[in-house]
């Protein structure tokens, strides 16, 4: 999947969290980095496979990249 992830640190949660803008409600969390990262891939597949099964538009990726 070539959804943009983006992955920071929250004070308030004590842990990483991984969100994905172009699908609406798609996050997850993780004591590290890499753990975000995993859960939310998992997340993703999971967000993507219910909104087929209820008929909903699954976004396209948009397919831009930004490297920092």
């Amino acid at each position: 999947m070539k959804y943009e992830i983006i992955i920071y640190w929250s004070n308030d949660a004590r842990s990483f969290i991984a969100e994905v803008p172009e699908l609406p409600g798609c996050a997850a969390d993780g004591e590290t980095y890499q753990e975000a990262l995993q859960n939310v891939e998992v997340i993703m597949q999971e967000w993507i496979e219910t909104a087929q099964q209820l008929w909903r538009i699954v976004p396209q990726p948009k397919g831009r990249f930004l490297f920092a």
